[in-house]
């Protein structure tokens, strides 16, 4: 039982629900990069690889974030601040993971895939955690490029370049960052206010990010409707991108007019949905329209 506890414990320190959100994203631009699957070994081995990486990535968060993890509701049953792995170990268990999955992409899929997923892990763990989440209330804006890395990623695991499209899907993540991201913070505002964490609505107060809400939503709406514009997808893509993005200004407008902050988790919530469906869309308008 000790065993599986551990176990447990390692696999939570990768935080597996943002891997598996990143490896989706990842799927995307892999099946979005080709006409038809040429590889399925090859898409598993890619996932895999970034999959590693990723969860490095979240474990050297944890490791750098546990002491402002102990005192927030939201993260204070994780290991580190449950006393379940020590931050030595947690350090090893990153480097390990982080190594294994850069040596698999070098070999087994391309050069390329490797840096750039070293670099989004470098991004993320190192810069945004370390410097930006702490130096800046834009931290989740110039930090959100390396967690909109994974289509990316699995674009060039399969054409080994990087190409205007992979860097489209990027910039629908880097645009829906900001507003996913901030409607928990406004939920979450109080935790970050005592761990001195300078969170948009800490430093600038709930109803500015609220309209900030609402900006950057317009700003995704906009962004949403570019691979329509740029002929990478067709009519169903750009009919559910138009009805997702409505429906994502609905939550932002309500959020931005209503006085109960229990609103963010709404618009938190349906964010995620969002992201997900909007790749669907992506996937089914590739494959259905050939």
């Amino acid at each position: 039982m000790e065993k599986v506890k551990l176990l447990k414990s390692y696999y939570i320190l990768c935080k597996p629900n943002v891997v598996y959100m990143m490896l989706i994203c990842a799927l995307v631009g892999m099946l979005l990069a080709e006409d038809s699957v040429s590889s399925v070994s090859n898409i598993i081995i890619s996932l895999l690889g970034i999959a590693l990486c990723s969860g490095s990535a979240a474990a050297i968060n944890q490791v750098v974030d546990r002491k402002a993890d102990a005192s927030m509701t939201r993260t204070d049953q994780r290991p580190l601040p449950q006393g379940e792995l020590s931050p030595f170990h947690a350090s090893c268990f990153a480097f390990v993971i982080g190594l294994m999955g850069a040596l698999i992409l070098y070999f087994f899929v391309n050069t390329l895939t490797m840096l750039l997923t070293l670099a989004s892990l470098i991004g993320y763990a190192f810069i945004y955690t370390i410097y930006l989440k702490r130096a800046t209330p834009q931290n989740i804006v110039i930090g959100g490029l390396a967690g909109a890395a994974p289509p990316l990623l699995g674009w060039a695991a399969i054409s080994n370049t990087i190409e205007p499209f992979a860097l489209l899907l990027v910039l629908i993540i880097f645009a829906w960052t900001p507003p996913h991201f901030w409607a928990l913070a406004i939920y979450r505002k109080d935790e970050y206010a005592k761990e001195s964490i300078p969170m948009l609505p800490v430093t600038h107060g709930v109803a500015f990010t609220k309209l900030q809400i609402v900006l950057y939503t317009i700003i995704l709406f906009i962004v949403s409707i570019l691979p329509y514009i740029v002929l990478m997808s067709g009519a169903i893509y750009l009919i559910s991108a138009v009805i997702l993005s409505s429906i994502f200004m609905y939550y932002s407008i309500r959020l931005y007019l209503s006085d109960d902050d229990s609103y963010a988790m709404k618009t938190f919530n349906f964010s995620i949905y969002y992201i997900f469906l909007i790749f669907v869309a992506l996937l089914c308008d590739h494959y259905l329209i050939q």
